[in-house]
């Protein structure tokens, strides 16, 4: 199984970025779909999650900005970014549980990271 990322790069204050993340190899099933960022010095947070059902979670600093949906069909995941702050400088990870076709139990996957930088 492999998650690809995408969409990440330097933006301005205020400006917009959309991230991707494209899960491929012997799926059988994926559940939840999410993004986490990690920023220097910081531990990994959970910034958003959408389950196979739709519903979406994410966390308070940036409701109202940050929008995550999925795509069941082509197994993707993405993270429209809307107002980005300097304070949302930081790697972006993709997750995913995963049961492939030959372990049909769920497991979690990571993608490489994007690194996502906010200038003010």
């Amino acid at each position: 199984v492999e998650l690809v990322e995408s969409g990440g790069g330097l933006v301005q204050a205020g400006g917009s970025l959309r991230l991707s993340c494209a899960a491929s190899g012997g799926i059988f099933s994926i559940g939840a779909m999410g993004w986490y960022r990690q920023a220097p010095g910081k531990q990994r947070e959970l910034v958003a999650i959408v389950h196979k059902n739709g519903s979406t979670n994410s966390a308070d600093s940036v409701k109202g900005r940050f929008t995550i949906s999925r795509d069941n069909a082509k197994n993707t995941v993405y993270l429209q970014m809307n107002n980005l702050k300097p304070e949302d400088t930081a790697v972006y990870y993709c997750h995913a549980a995963i049961a492939t076709m030959i372990i049909r139990l769920m497991f979690d996957y990571w993608g490489q990271g994007t690194q996502v930088t906010v200038s003010s």
